[in-house]
């Protein structure tokens, strides 16, 4: 009976411990994936222009490029600083743009570039307007970089909140420009919107240090994400202004030529609004 005890027990015991090895199960890592940043913004513009006062725009708001040098593009018109192209009346700002000689260009215009007490760095971006419609009109409601702390365009950067071109009536752009999407391969989306120049639609822009993206009319149209790796996908980490202006003719606006018959043109503008980005 000894021997049979000392031979069986041991092969029960070992027996036993495998039986309880296999019943031991483990639960599978499920590795903890912090939530996404999620950001606001301040409910009171930092930074608006109504355009409730008729005239001349807000001397205290905004300032002018000035020229008829094509701005990089071979545009064809004049940008002038005077109310002949750029006035506000019944709480609209209108900027038009006109078939006439001016200092060796065959139409002027206005560009109107903001100026803030305080740098919009991330916020939310936010423009009601309304677009000329005409082949060879290009306006557009943009921003571009205060110091280009990266270098020259487009290594500092470029946000396009909305851009139209007058011969493709209907569609409407947002597009971004770093050192990685520029020109052939800018990051850009498309939305067609028939009522562009015959309703005010608003155009809007929300800026993080993780994302920028675009709403037309509160529907969104663009993402991009900070890929993390530097200014040549994101440059957006300095300090940028607004810009406001139509174009005539140009490398993507004079594609298809320009009809002189739609002159005088404009771009309606009901408000442009900045509001901080909340940080905690």
């Amino acid at each position: 009976m000894n021997k049979l005890y000392n031979s069986v027990f041991p092969m029960l015991f070992l027996s036993m411990l495998s039986c309880s090895k296999k019943e031991t199960v483990l639960p599978n890592f499920v590795p903890i994936v912090p939530p996404a940043k999620e950001y606001t913004f301040e409910s009171s513009a930092a930074w608006a222009d109504e355009f409730d006062v008729n005239g001349a725009p807000d001397a205290n708001k905004w300032t002018y490029d000035v020229g008829g040098s094509g701005f990089g593009n071979n545009e064809l018109q004049y940008y002038t600083n005077t109310t002949n192209n750029a006035a506000v009346k019944d709480g609209l700002l209108t900027i038009t743009a006109k078939k006439e000689p001016f200092q060796g260009m065959a139409y002027t215009s206005s560009r109107m570039v903001s100026k803030t007490g305080s740098e919009m760095l991330y916020g939310r971006i936010e423009v009601r307007a309304k677009i000329p419609a005409g082949t060879g009109t290009w306006p557009a409601i943009w921003m571009l970089p205060n110091d280009y702390a990266y270098g020259a365009w487009p290594n500092s950067g470029e946000m396009d909140i909305m851009e139209h071109v007058g011969y493709d009536q209907g569609n409407v752009h947002f597009s971004l420009h770093t050192q990685l999407n520029n020109t052939t391969n800018s990051k850009t989306s498309t939305l067609n919107m028939p009522t562009l120049s015959t309703e005010f639609h608003t155009f809007r822009e929300d800026w993080t240090p993780g994302t920028i993206k675009g709403y037309y009319d509160d529907k969104l149209v663009f993402s991009y994400t900070n890929d993390s790796k530097g200014f040549a996908g994101w440059p957006f980490d300095k300090p940028f202004h607004i810009l406001l202006n139509l174009a005539v003719g140009g490398n993507w606006g004079g594609v298809k030529g320009v009809d002189d018959t739609v002159f005088p043109a404009s771009m309606q503008v009901d408000y442009v609004r900045f509001y901080k980005l909340i940080t905690k």
